[in-house]
Parts: C-alpha cells; structure tokens; sequence
C-alpha cells in the first residue's frame, strides 16, 4: 500500500535532505514531489491525491501557514506535517488550529522524523482499510434489494433477509437519515468525455467523498443508482449532519471542477422508517431544478413550489424585441425576470422547455418581419437546441438565454450600424456630388426611400449632429474651394452654393470659419 507524500521548502538543500530521508525510511512512502514554493505546491496538490505533506512552516510570499489553509481546501483529508527552525508556540498555536499533524523543529532528528511519518504512515492505513472494510461489509448485503426496500418497491418488509436486517440495524443503532448525493452537470460539463472517462472521474469523486464520509464519522455509503448518484445513512442528527455535508460540498467544490447537490432526509431512530427518510431525500433532490446546485437541500415544504411566469409573454417578449434591437442589456435582463417572474408556475423542465420555444418561436417571427433569422444568428442548429437539456436547473437555462439574447443583441447592434455606416456615408456622398444644387432634407429623404423626419432622426443618431448642420458644414467646405478660383467673384460662388442674400452668406461662412470670406483669401493669398 502507497503512501503518497509531498515536500515543501524554499531552501534547496534541506528539501533534498528532506527527500533522502523519506526515501530512506523504509516506509512505504512515495515522494509525489517537491516544491520551492507554496504556488508550485499547490498545483502538485490539484493534479494528485496527496496522503502527507512536510512543509516549512517560514516561506517568502506565501507563508507555510497559508499554503497549508490553502492546501487543506484542496483536500481536506491531507496530513501536514510543519518544520521550522523557530520555537514559536505561537505557530504551534497556530499549526494545531489547522489540524496539522505534527510539528518538527530544525534541525531535524532522522529518528524523530521517521517516528512521526510511521505514524501518520498507520493513520492512513487504517483509514484505508476502515472505508475498505465498510465497503466489503456492504457487499455481503443485496443492494438491489436493499434499494427496492428503500424505495417501497418491495412489497413487505417481511421479505427482506434477517440478515440484511442484522447488517442494517448496526449501521443506525443510534438513529441515521437517508442522504441522497448527486454530481452536478455531468451531462453539460462532461460531454467531451468517453464514457469509460466519465466513470473514472466520477470514481474518483467518490473515493474523495466516501473518505470524507470515513473520516468525519459521517455515515456509510450503502448504494448507487449510477456512477453519478449514490446513497448514504449518516448517522448524525439533522444539525450534526447539515454541519458535516456543508462541509463535504465545499470540499468537493475545492477539489473538482464539478460539485454536487445532496438531498438529505430527516433523522430517525427507527431503522424501519428509513425509506420514509430515503423518499425526503429523494424529493429534496428533485428541488435542485428550482432551488439551485451544489447545496444541501431538505424540508422541500420550505422551499418555492415551481417557477412562476408571467401571465402576457407575447407583450413582454415584443418589449425584449425592442430592448435586443436597442442592445439595452438591462431591459433585456428584466423581461426575462418578468417573464419567469409571476403568476403561473412551472414545476418540470418540459414546462419551461416550451415556455422557450414559445419565446424564441416568437422572436424568430418577429425578427423575420425585419429580414432576419434568430436561429441563423444564433447559430441554433434547430429550433430546440440540444443543450437545453443538459441543464439541471432553472438558473442554469436563464443564465444560458440571458448569454444568447446579449450576443443576438450584440450582433445585430453590430450590423445595423454597420448598415446605418453605409446609410450615412451614401446620403453625404450624395449631398457632396449635387452640393451646388439646392439640396434639401425632404429630397434626400425621398431619394434614399424614407421619410425627412425619420431620415433626421437616423442622421442624428448615428452622426450626432443635425441634418441641417452637417449641410451648412458640407456648403462652407465647397465655399473654401471655390475661394480658391480668384477669377469668381463672391456673390457668383454664393450663388452657386444656394445662397441668394450675399449679407447671410457672409455670416454664416464667418461663423463656420471664424473669417468672411474676402478675409479667407487674403490669408490664402489668393
């Protein structure tokens, strides 16, 4: 049986002095490897199960302390062990409020070293072997039958073995409850595994809980419906138990990059009120679609019994229209509130499966009006995207439609002003090219097919100044070329731009230039 240990020190040479001795110890000890730091440390300790860890208790940066705390999110079940030169009780003191293992002080005595890792050596061992022994014990029951008994699918109690009954009975002498732990988002975060792959992380995810379980005197793992969603009886009171899978939810967390829900069953002292216990785990977990993930769920009475929608969506779906198409993100964030936000209530994920084919059905017709098409934009590959359905809760499909209506409000954000662009550049041009004509906005707004009032509302919003001044500023710019041909006269080029009153003329070239325009060629020496 391998142990597997890590070792930690800032100085090379005692860290190769460390490693010599663990080697030479004769113990069954595998050095997993060694750090100069807590940071390489901790990526060691995120890549593979460490059983021990021999850190120096004084590292520059990040402290053996820190690292320790931090080592210990990773995994809870890890033996440290700190070494110091410094007789400090206040890191003693401290060192024990981490639940370290031991502690060391420099210089280091080979027989004092070796005493201490044989120890920790034993504790693993027997923690092995007490999940081991618990495993083979259960293994002797018929878990099938023990699960149809559970699950009221055997029809009399009567008819499980006496000696199932024997095996159960001292497993919740005191009294036990029915906890139910599922893996979350195996479907969603897992689909780019094999299956073989799959069942070999979520194995590993159950060895981390089944010692967690072992170590805190939580309960006894009894059965599994699938890789991804086992049961336990944990032997603590209700109180005692929430403390302990609060615990084992953020242990899990820390160490995988997926989490788990729990639902937990009230506590009973009679064994054969259990499956009344295993069903309120049961129902507590099916709660994880309305309440929410990687949690503790039970007493489901107190939670909300569905998710409410609102009453008119297609209202509230054509103001989501209109916020899309303004890339108001905020106002898009509120209709989908309110449309999940009232009266009706949908308590199964087909209710809201529909709920969004009704919304995006409507979207899509809407937006085909404007010669678009939501499911091209989108990218869908049909009208029911698969990934729906690989969502566990409520939350998880609201954070998923909030992200694809932001990006379908980005991208055609992104391609009216890119069509507006155009617009705009295509009515200077042509402004530009009959500028010494007598150019209006109503005749600019009919040659380009809208109306003068929605023509300058759209110049304004894309330009940011009006129509009628962009107009002047084009005119004052002809005007400076013209200037430039001494053989014209004045009045002839004010004429030529559209201007009959020479004394207007002459104010409005000085207000856009600062200059009349006689004073513009003297400066141009024209």
């Amino acid at each position: 049986m391998t142990i597997k240990i890590l070792l930690v020190d800032d100085e090379r040479i005692d860290l190769e002095w460390l490693r010599r001795r663990v080697v030479g110890s004769g113990l069954p000890l595998e050095v997993v490897g060694t750090a100069n730091s807590g940071f390489e440390a901790l990526e060691i300790l995120r890549n593979d199960k460490v059983d021990l860890l021999l850190s120096d208790i004084r590292m520059p940066i990040m402290t053996g302390m820190e690292f320790a705390r931090k080592a210990k999110e990773i995994n809870a079940q890890i033996k440290i062990v700190f070494i110091s030169g410094h007789e400090d009780f206040g890191y003693a003191k401290e060192a024990l409020a981490l639940h370290a293992s031991d502690y060391l002080l420099k210089p280091v005595d080979d027989d004092e070293l070796v005493l201490v890792l044989c120890k920790l050596c034993n504790e693993v061992i027997q923690e092995r072997e007490k999940i081991k022994s618990e495993g083979e014990m259960l293994s002797l029951a018929s878990q099938a039958l023990l699960l149809r008994w559970l699950s009221g699918r055997a029809s009399e109690y009567e008819q499980i073995d006496k000696h199932m009954c024997q095996l159960i009975k001292p497993l919740v002498n005191n009294g036990a409850a029915v906890a139910v732990i599922e893996i979350d988002d195996v479907d969603w975060k897992m689909s780019n595994m094999s299956v073989e792959e799959r069942h070999q992380f979520s194995g590993k995810m159950m060895r981390f809980i089944a010692a967690f379980i072992a170590e805190n005197g939580l309960g006894t793992i009894i059965a599994s419906h699938s890789y991804y969603r086992f049961i336990i009886l944990a032997k603590g009171t209700d109180e005692e138990n929430n403390i302990l899978f609060e615990e084992l939810i953020l242990a899990v967390a820390s160490s995988f990059p997926l989490t788990v829900t729990i639902g937990c069953g009230k506590f009973t002292e009679e064994w054969e009120l259990l499956p009344e216990s295993y069903h309120q785990a049961e129902v507590a977990l099916e709660a994880k679609w309305l309440v929410g993930k990687n949690r503790l769920i039970r007493d489901v009475n107190k939670h909300p019994s569905g998710t409410k929608v609102a009453k008119n969506i297609d209202v509230t779906v054509d103001l989501m229209l209109t916020a899309i198409l303004s890339y108001d993100l905020v106002a898009i964030d509120d209709c989908l509130l309110q449309i999940f936000g009232y009266d009706h209530l949908l308590q199964r994920s087909d209710e809201v499966y529909n709920l969004i084919i009704r919304i995006t059905s409507k979207l899509h017709a809407d937006l085909q009006q404007l010669d678009e098409n939501l499911y091209e934009l989108l990218e869908w590959e049909s009208h029911q995207p698969a990934i729906l359905f690989q969502f566990e809760t409520v939350d998880d499909i609201l954070s998923w439609l909030r992200r694809r209506f932001f990006e379908l409000s980005e991208m055609l954000f992104a391609k009216r002003s890119k069509i507006n662009r155009k617009l705009i550049d295509d009515i200077l041009n042509y402004i530009k090219e009959r500028i010494e004509l007598k150019v209006t906005l109503k005749e600019v707004a009919a040659h380009f097919g809208f109306s003068p009032n929605y023509l300058g509302h759209l110049f304004k919003e894309e330009t940011g100044i009006n129509f009628s001044d962009a107009l002047i500023d084009l005119r004052m710019k002809r005007v400076c070329e013209l200037l430039i041909n001494p053989s014209l006269k004045i009045y002839e080029i004010a004429e030529r731009v559209g201007y009959k009153n020479i004394i207007y003329f002459n104010r409005q070239f000085k207000q856009t230039s600062g200059m009349s325009p006689g004073e513009y060629r003297k400066k141009h020496n024209i």
